[in-house]
């Protein structure tokens, strides 16, 4: 079992740290919102740290799940970061959605103090996070690697090395370009049998065992039958993740669309009033604006 330090306690931070403390790590954890790790303790054991330099201490782990590029940096870098308290040979973990160019810069950093850093993004939602059954893409160093997989199978169904640093990222991009799509396309379907006047429950239960099926399909449908958006990943989020997609995308010259499109009609959504509702919420826009 390892030492480890676990910065940042959100609704996917907060299960993924107790799965570590349930397997027998000794977990440290730190969040912005003390309160929030003052609870995690009471109900998990360990520790709390005011900082993350704190946190870091001692670790030879230390994992990060904070919200964006800024945030990142915050928690790694200057006298209260956790780059600063964590031993040579230690490695960091990032499970954020971040861009490619903050992971280089940090990748650097950490690699000047003897440090691995891992980009490590992770995919599965809050109930993925809560029930230990995350996708977790890595890009890193193999021997940093190595030696954090048994660590992140303890929240992981699959954690894989995809390349070098950045290449969990990008592939983390691959993932979010892929939902966009099919969140789109699946909206489409059930506004499309409401408005056919079709038993929408029906249709998926015949449609989800032909090509049609995804995870999707299966684990939204229901609740986007029901008008209820009030779980899984926020619509604010996606925009962020989209945005560093297609911010890559004019760097590798790749083309996005359907991304591009996508992006939009989820600002349509933020119109709406809808920022903190689930993705799924695609199909409210298109009651909102076609009737």
């Amino acid at each position: 079992m390892a030492k480890v330090a676990f910065l940042g306690l959100g609704v996917m931070g907060y299960p993924m740290a107790g799965h570590l403390a349930k397997a027998g790590h000794d977990v440290t954890v730190y969040n912005r919102t003390t309160a929030k790790a003052a609870a995690w303790v009471a109900e998990h054991g360990g520790a709390m740290a005011e900082t993350p330099v704190e946190a870091a201490r001692g670790a030879e782990f230390v994992m990060s799940c904070v919200g964006n590029d800024a945030d990142l940096r915050s928690v790694c870098l200057g006298d209260e970061g956790a780059f600063a308290g964590m031993g040579r040979g230690a490695i960091f973990v990032d499970h954020t959605t971040v861009s490619a160019n903050v992971t280089a810069e940090l990748y650097a950093a950490a690699k000047s103090i003897g440090v691995p850093f891992v980009d490590a993004p992770i995919s599965g939602g809050q109930a993925g996070a809560e029930n230990g059954a995350l996708s977790v893409m890595c890009g890193g160093d193999a021997a940093a690697f190595e030696a954090a997989m048994p660590v992140i199978d303890a929240y992981a169904r699959i954690c894989r090395r995809i390349g070098e640093s950045g290449a969990g990222q990008m592939t983390k991009m691959c993932n979010q370009i892929a939902i966009a799509g099919l969140v789109q396309g699946l909206s489409e379907a059930l506004h499309f049998a409401q408005k056919a006047g079709l038993d929408g429950c029906a249709v998926v239960e015949v449609i989800s065992q032909g090509a049609a099926g995804s995870w999707q399909m299966a684990n939204r449908y229901e609740t986007m039958l029901d008008d209820k958006f009030e779980h899984g990943f926020a619509v604010d989020w996606m925009r962020k993740d989209l945005g560093i997609c297609l911010d890559a995308a004019d760097e590798v010259g790749a083309s996005l669309p359907v991304t591009a499109l996508v992006d939009q009609f989820y600002k349509d959504v933020q119109s709406l009033g809808g920022g903190r509702w689930d993705t799924s919420s695609l199909i409210k826009r298109l009651k909102a604006f076609e009737g």
